[in-house]
């Protein structure tokens, strides 16, 4: 072998080196700060976890990492957060879920999305639905938790949300939920929800459905669903009536959104017209024991309308009820 041979190896031999990723022995590293007593805390911390699984069973609510390093640091540990992470990894062997953050001008673009919360009510194991619109634009989230995922529920979470911001968006964006997308023609043809095309006749928003199995086309929904669950519900899941922890939610929504851009966004959005009316209209009679039934439901209503027929509003959360064109009761 000549000298410029040699010099080839020798030229092939340092590139490799370099190129080659490094090693390290790893066989005798400690973590300077994990200690014993550390991991024995993070076990508990997991447990507590395991524990919300039994009572819960299949949910979406557990505590991030972030979460669960915090609570490491009031427990007075001193320890980096990419070292919990890594033990939590490895305790849990679980792999994060990323999304692509896509950009939107203000007041383009607000997603829609449903999601299950798994809460204990006076005692008792509920699953909810919680009905999730944001605005990747301005970083806004809101949600309302509801019973089921009817189409009533779908129509007046629309409703509130209008409602709320005083302002429409040019665009709605949803997955292929059956409140949506009332049958498939083929691969890629839609027939839309006519409900759904009536509220955007109304509201004067365009309809925007992602393809099937794109979670990413409105990924920021998407992320909204699991950070408003873990936020907001990891953390308590205990509440003495629904009504409580839709008011608890409604008040951790407001501190989640303080950095928001939603006060600027709102300036943008075209004028809301006056709430879409959902209300049902019916004419029960009341029967002798003052009772009408709506929906198999009875509900009572002053003596003196015995006998006679009342008009019934009934909506997602409130029944109101009239007789002779005059506000009676609501239940």
């Amino acid at each position: 072998m000549n000298q410029l041979e040699n010099d080839d190896c020798d030229l092939r031999e340092i590139q490799e080196k370099i190129a080659a990723p490094p090693k390290y022995d790893a066989s005798r590293r400690q973590y300077r700060k994990y200690t014993e007593a550390m991991d024995q805390f993070l076990d508990n911390v997991l447990a507590s976890e395991k524990k919300k699984d039994t009572i819960l069973g299949t949910h979406k609510q557990k505590r991030t990492n972030e979460q669960i390093y915090q609570i490491v640091l009031k427990e007075g540990f001193d320890i980096s957060q990419s070292t919990i992470s890594n033990h939590i990894r490895i305790k849990r062997d679980k792999h994060k879920e990323c999304f692509i953050r896509q950009q939107y001008d203000l007041g383009d673009r607000l997603e829609y999305d449903f999601g299950e919360v798994k809460l204990v009510i006076d005692g008792n194991v509920q699953t909810l639905h919680l009905a999730v619109l944001s605005s990747p634009a301005s970083d806004f989230r809101w949600a309302y938790l509801y019973k089921n995922q009817k189409k009533d529920v779908f129509m007046d979470s629309h409703v509130r949300f209008f409602r709320m911001t005083g302002g429409i968006y040019k665009e709605m964006v949803y997955d292929n939920m059956r409140n949506v997308v009332s049958k498939f023609i083929g691969r890629s043809a839609k027939v839309l929800n006519p409900d759904l095309l009536i509220l955007s006749n109304y509201y004067g928003f365009r309809i925007n459905v992602t393809n099937c199995f794109k979670g990413n086309e409105k990924g920021h929904v998407e992320g909204s669903v699991k950070i408003i669950r873990n936020q907001v519900f990891a953390e308590k899941y205990e509440f003495s009536s629904y009504e409580q922890a839709c008011l608890y939610l409604e008040n951790r929504l407001i501190k989640m959104n303080e950095k928001s851009s939603i006060k600027d966004e709102v300036k943008v959005l075209q004028p809301a017209p006056p709430p879409f009316e959902l209300g049902k209209l019916s004419e029960p009679k009341v029967d002798t024991y003052s009772f009408v039934q709506v929906e198999n439901r009875l509900y009572s209503v002053p003596d003196y309308l015995v006998g006679k027929k009342v008009t019934v509003k009934s909506y997602v959360d409130v029944v109101k009820i009239y007789a002779n064109a005059h506000f009676v009761c609501e239940h």
